[in-house]
């Protein structure tokens, strides 16, 4: 069976899973707001994209762009010698990625979306998503100022920060007050990187007010970028006669940036972002599923938004294939998706969080990681650090049977507690799949389900 399906927004998260439903013989039209190529931030990317890129055969095209190719990250981080997270040497030759264009891979993305089939109309706004009986039917959308509507059978809000939904409709966005920052980044020709700095890696560097980011890109180009806490940015910028007199100074303040930066020549091109991190109180319902940013969104650390968004675009269409193809009850398959993506995300708050206190050193962090795998086994502190920031964890746990790997604990910390959990879940329609986040709900004997990514993209029970 195939159903109808309205993706709205054409980045990361949209791109994925209108080019994997098409792909699975679905009618996708996809709806994006901007025209295509736009800047956006956020260009370090990690190996489970690459893997998802490859599932949904958009991965040579994004090679043959010619983007640095990461390996991994290194951190100077609180008082500690600088420590490198080497993917290839944790995890073997193949595990790698990209520091990208964004406005280029987006398109690259967009565009394959498009070419898998998928009806893509650019500079088309959806103004709402309509409700029969609790589930979402329709939507109407703007686009050469013609309003228009769209019935289906289901809908991925894609939308990014601007969360039709979740922040538009619904309103049930919660933020988290510890990282309430600010971002300022501009762009220089011919830095360099710290010596140890796995090959084509990102540089991370904190400071006593915040942390910095320095990014290999194509043609010896870097982004370089300060985040802090809201508080500290408004305090500061009344001092500067302009946003790039203040981002100069930043980066004047660190000896280890300013000297990264100290032979090449500043391009400018200064830029802010309130980088507030929020999670909706649920991530699907009847008919809909949230993907992306429009569902959350964390702290820039760890480069992470990017594999949450193509993560959760693959789950959405994974959910629905299972729907159409009757391969799970709907109730089944938005339990699935709402854990996996949740727990995903609880995961990197619990990490980034973890690393927002300095002082506790990278012996601690890496104890953290391991604590947030769902079977850590023989599976060394330091790997289970590098496998969560590649992605390749969540990778894992989704296809794999077992446990879900947060403590309740860290859920808790992380505002996800059972009790609001489960309140948004039955908001949402979902009675008979409860959101499982205890060790061994979802993969438990009587559900024993799990993500199939051989033969047809689905949800396969044990």
């Amino acid at each position: 069976m195939t159903g109808t399906v309205l993706v709205i927004g054409g980045g990361p998260a949209g791109s994925t899973s209108a080019a994997l439903l098409a792909r699975a013989g679905h009618r996708v039209t996809l709806l994006e707001r901007d025209r295509f190529p736009r800047y956006h931030v956020g260009e370090s990317i990690a190996p489970s994209c690459r893997a998802i890129m490859e599932y949904s055969g958009v991965a040579e095209k994004v090679e043959a762009r010619g983007y640095p190719v990461k390996r991994g990250v290194l951190l100077r981080w609180g008082a500690e010698k600088d420590w490198s997270v080497d993917w290839r040497d944790m995890f073997g030759e193949d595990i790698r990625s990209w520091q990208v264009d964004r406005a280029d891979f987006d398109q690259v993305l967009l565009d394959h979306a498009g070419e898998q089939g998928a009806r893509v109309v650019q500079e088309a706004a959806v103004k709402q998503i309509h409700f029969e009986g609790g589930r979402a039917v329709a939507a109407d959308w703007e686009h050469q100022g013609r309003v228009n509507r769209m019935e289906f059978d289901h809908v991925v809000d894609a939308s990014g920060r601007a969360g039709l939904l979740s922040a538009r409709q619904f309103k049930n966005r919660e933020r988290h007050d510890v990282f309430r920052n600010v971002a300022i980044w501009g762009y220089y020709r011919g830095a360099e990187l710290l010596p140890d700095t796995p090959s084509g890696g990102i540089d991370v560097i904190s400071s006593p007010q915040g942390w910095y980011w320095v990014i290999p890109l194509k043609d010896d180009e870097y982004s370089v970028g300060f985040v802090t806490h809201q508080t500290q940015f408004a305090q500061r910028r009344p001092k500067f006669a302009s946003l790039e007199e203040m981002f100069r100074a930043l980066v004047a303040e660190s000896p280890t940036v300013r000297d990264l930066v100290a032979g090449a020549a500043y391009e400018g091109r200064v830029r802010v972002e309130q980088d507030f991190s929020y999670v909706a109180d649920r991530f699907c319902g009847p008919g809909y599923f949230m993907a992306g940013d429009a569902a959350c969104f964390l702290d820039p650390l760890l480069s992470t938004g990017v594999h949450l968004a193509m993560y959760s675009g693959m789950l959405s269409a994974a959910s629905i294939n299972a729907i159409e193809y009757r391969d799970v009850s709907e109730a089944e398959a938005l339990g699935f998706y709402e854990t996996l993506y949740r727990d995903s995300y609880a995961r990197m708050l619990a990490l980034v969080s973890g690393m927002y206190r300095k002082y506790q050193g990278r012996k601690h962090y890496f104890w953290l990681a391991q604590t947030l795998l769902r079977d850590a086994g023989d599976e060394e502190p330091d790997s289970a650090f590098g496998a969560i920031v590649a992605g390749l964890t969540d990778l894992r746990d989704a296809t794999t049977t077992g446990g879900v790997a947060p403590a309740l604990g860290l859920i808790e910390a992380a505002g996800l507690a059972k009790g609001r959990v489960a309140e948004g879940r039955r908001a949402s329609g979902v009675t008979s799949a409860p959101m499982k986040l205890d060790p061994g709900d979802l993969y438990d004997a009587a559900s024993g389900l799990h993500l199939r990514t051989q033969g047809r993209l689905g949800i396969h029970r044990a």
